[in-house]
């Protein structure tokens, strides 16, 4: 893993980044020379990267989380370059995002640093410190994250021209509140809206979350897989193989390589 510091209009974000092991050079590479074999790259050669993924954590919380060490996994197995991201207000020592549309424009100048600047370029070649050749094509991007990593990931897709979306406990609706020293319970508003814009982005999502968050589980849609883990809450720490399990099966299943595949609900 490598860590990169990002520089965005926040403030830095850290990036930690994950690559497939690359295989060693084979028999075509350079011949031996007269002492030996001659010069050749120094290390493994890597290989294009089959996708790139990029997740972040939740309201106060870390990029260490066992769902999204899990997802991650998953995503090195099947060839992804993964980025887990600490955005710009955790950096600073805060706790609660702030602003939506700073932390959004945070996000979307990350992401743009990662695809251009940063370890997920195209070229088998590119090295981390060069920019890559604007022409090369890029590997396909994945967002997402956990609880309000989720929502920044969903709400950003389209700007980010992300073709799938994760989205780890996404807090579909905070529970009720009783303004204090009243009998008015407060219901705070649904974020399904944020989950279809996603969607209408084009983009293809996976929802994971358990059957005991008291955020409640957002429905299912043509383009929105959604996976219910049973005795999980909103933490998603109890079962990480099963959160690896599912997020590789959406990966290499039709819900991201075959647009226009009906989903459903899925009881794991």
């Amino acid at each position: 893993m490598t860590r990169f510091e990002v520089p965005t209009t926040q403030g830095p974000a850290l990036l930690d980044w994950s690559a497939p092991a690359a295989s060693p050079p084979g028999p075509t590479g350079p011949p031996p020379g007269p002492a030996g074999p001659a010069p050749g790259p120094a290390g493994p050669v890597p290989g294009p990267l089959s996708f790139v993924m990029a997740l972040t954590h939740g309201a106060g919380g870390t990029t260490n989380a066992p769902d999204l060490l899990a997802a991650r996994d998953a995503a090195l197995a099947l060839g992804g370059g993964i980025a887990l991201i600490t955005q710009p207000y955790r950096v600073r020592g805060a706790r609660a995002p702030g602003s939506a549309e700073r932390q959004d424009e945070a996000w979307i100048e990350i992401i743009a640093w990662l695809r251009t600047t940063g370890p997920a370029a195209p070229s088998s070649h590119h090295k981390p410190s060069q920019a890559r050749d604007p022409r090369e094509p890029l590997s396909p991007l994945i967002v997402g994250g956990r609880s309000n990593g989720a929502r920044v990931a969903c709400r950003t897709a389209a700007a980010v021209g992300a073709r799938g979306v994760l989205a780890l406990a996404f807090p579909l609706q905070p529970p009720a509140r009783r303004n204090r020293g009243s009998d008015v319970v407060t219901l705070p508003p649904d974020r399904s809206p944020e989950l279809r814009a996603a969607a209408d982005s084009g983009a293809r999502v996976l929802v994971l979350n358990g059957d005991r968050d008291s955020f409640g589980i957002p429905p299912a849609h043509a383009s929105t897989q959604v996976v219910v883990l049973k005795g999980e809450t909103h933490s998603l720490s109890k079962k990480p193989a099963a959160v690896a399990e599912a997020v590789a099966a959406w990966l290499t299943g039709e819900a991201f390589l075959t647009p226009g595949a009906e989903t459903g609900d899925r009881i794991r």
